[in-house]
């Protein structure tokens, strides 16, 4: 088995992605608590990488036969004849337990919430996404659980509180705009395994009009922090503004309903949630 093969199996830039907002809210809960145990931070980072490589293993175990009818994923290691169903199996199942546990030797909240991670995205929202759009909403949970989860990591008794809270929320709504930005440009393709992602299942005003709402919901909720009293003016100042460049881009496709319009915001979306992360952290950690 080539290491290309292993990489596509477990998604590495997108678990790439999981890991980073999981790691930077670890710190953030570690500058709450006064200090940062930085074992514990390796511990979230190879944990969490390994329970999301896990969950996506099964994801694709899940949907091999569907991933050869698409073009962008039937050069994935199963459907391609490059990895067993079994030998992925075996990968999922030694990489989630060995993440789980590593993630429960921190707090067993977090060992929790990453084995309710694996279940909710790979045996719920997997299957529905040929069913509903509510797919989207369902995927959204553990696509959101990572600043969570990192946050709870770095409590030694493990506690989710207010700041846990604004991280999972602002996470949570920007999956929606992620997801149906990619499930516009990517709505052909999807149609050929009969997945359903869009709000209203194609690309149409009714899909247009509520990726524009949850884009403005967005909006107050990256203001939250500074609201609280968790985030300075200036990290309030740079989520605002990243924040309207993101409704602007939905407005845009909103107006156009054009898939350049929507591939601008697919590509705001990948800016925007690590921009505004990483000037959370900076700014909690100059108090």
């Amino acid at each position: 088995m080539k290491w290309a093969d292993f990489s596509k199996l477990i998604k590495t830039r997108l678990t790439s992605l999981v890991v980073f907002s999981a790691s930077i809210s670890f710190l953030i809960g570690s500058r709450a608590n006064g200090h940062i145990v930085w074992i514990d931070w390796v511990k979230l980072i190879v944990g969490g990488f390994l329970v999301t490589s896990a969950a996506n293993a099964f994801n694709e175990i899940i949907e091999k036969d569907l991933d050869k009818l698409m073009k962008r994923t039937m050069d994935r290691p199963i459907p391609s004849g490059k990895m067993t169903t079994g030998q992925a199996l075996v990968l999922g199942l030694g990489m989630g337990m060995a993440g789980t546990y590593l993630l429960g030797s921190l707090n067993l909240l977090t060992g929790l919430l990453s084995v309710f991670s694996i279940l909710l995205y790979a045996f719920a929202y997997t299957p529905l996404k040929r069913k509903s759009p509510i797919a989207v909403f369902v995927g959204a949970i553990p696509g959101a659980l990572p600043p969570l989860i990192g946050y709870v990591a770095a409590q030694v008794h493990g506690r989710i509180d207010e700041i846990a809270l604004i991280l999972f929320a602002i996470q949570f709504v920007w999956q929606f705009v992620h997801f149906w930005a990619i499930a516009w440009v990517l709505d052909d393709d999807y149609k050929l395994a009969g997945f359903r992602l869009l709000p209203s299942g194609k690309r149409d005003l009714t899909s247009a009009v509520i990726t524009f709402i949850f884009a403005i919901a967005l909006v107050p909720l990256s203001l939250l922090p500074t609201f609280y009293g968790y985030g300075g003016y200036w990290v309030g100042g740079v989520s605002l503004l990243c924040s309207l460049i993101f409704l602007y881009q939905s407005f845009m496709l909103l107006r156009t309903r054009q898939i350049p319009e929507a591939r601008k915001l697919m590509f705001g979306s990948f800016f925007y949630l690590p921009l505004v992360q990483i000037m959370f952290l900076v700014d909690f950690i100059v108090k």
